[in-house]
């Protein structure tokens, strides 16, 4: 009954995230095609036709873009909070009455042999939140577009055995940008995006004895690069006395291309 993970994709164009056991197969959130989400799975060698549901963490495009079409293709159900419900609701057409869930943020459903715990963050979405996955003592916690890592969520994802955790941009990169003021205001305020930096600060706090695993995760393709990306984390890391590369390993995200699944042991 191993706890078994795969980050589809992950990017500012895209984000999918596959987590399952022998009983319980999960997505959370479906930012790309159905197409490319099914190509996806295969590059994975998971089977679609065994997905048990859908979580949503908000309503911003690169999260929901093929939900309802996945959702429809594989008759799954959906789980997602009444904003977020509400906000989008017109941008994946049709979902029968009976493939609507409610998952309230702060609270933990059980899923066959999965814990589901939810948390909110602080995103400019209707009402954003994440998830950490509990399964026999082990723990996975996926947590990205948040414009700051409160005391919250640095307690409830602490000592997980692996995080998938935003590392957004670099903020000289973003400064410099092409972007307008009005985007990098956006970006870098408290309802925007996590920078190299500030993920590195926040993991400080959050790395416990178990952590083994640490995926960088939702990288601007503009205003960061995955080699400024996990250099900047691994060296902060580093400096503050961490075991990085002998004992905790990290890791890249692709928006196009899922990393290797693997067994949380």
């Amino acid at each position: 009954m191993t706890l078994r993970f795969t980050v589809l994709a992950s990017g500012s164009s895209g984000n999918a995230f596959y987590i399952g056991t022998d009983k319980e197969n999960i997505l959370v959130d479906a930012g790309l095609s159905g197409k490319q989400i099914e190509r996806l799975f295969l590059e994975s060698s998971i089977d679609p036709n065994k997905l048990t549901k859908i979580l949503v963490t908000h309503e911003h495009s690169d999260h929901i873009k093929g939900l309802g079409i996945i959702a429809r293709k594989y008759n799954l159900p959906i789980y997602a909070n009444e904003k977020t419900w509400k906000a989008m609701e017109g941008s994946i057409g049709k979902i029968t009455l009976d493939q609507k869930f409610v998952f309230n943020m702060e609270e933990t459903k059980t899923f066959a042999d999965i814990d589901v715990e939810s948390f909110g963050v602080s995103h400019d979405a209707a009402e954003p939140m994440f998830y950490t996955f509990h399964h026999e003592g082990k723990k996975v916690s996926l947590v990205t577009d948040l414009g700051y890592v409160s005391e919250r969520i640095k307690k409830t994802v602490e000592n997980s055995d692996a995080l998938i955790f935003e590392a957004n941009h670099d903020v000289s990169m973003l400064q410099m940008g092409r972007y307008p003021w009005s985007v990098k205001r956006r970006i870098l305020g408290d309802t925007g995006h996590v920078s190299n930096e500030d993920c590195a600060l926040a993991l400080q706090d959050i790395i416990g004895d178990n952590t083994k695993r640490i995926y960088l995760a939702h990288l601007s393709k503009d205003n960061n690069m995955k080699e400024l990306a996990r250099m900047s984390v691994e060296n902060q890391l580093r400096e503050a006395g961490f075991s990085i590369g002998n004992g905790i390993d990290i890791f890249d995200t692709d928006p196009t291309s899922p990393t290797s699944l693997y067994k949380v042991v």
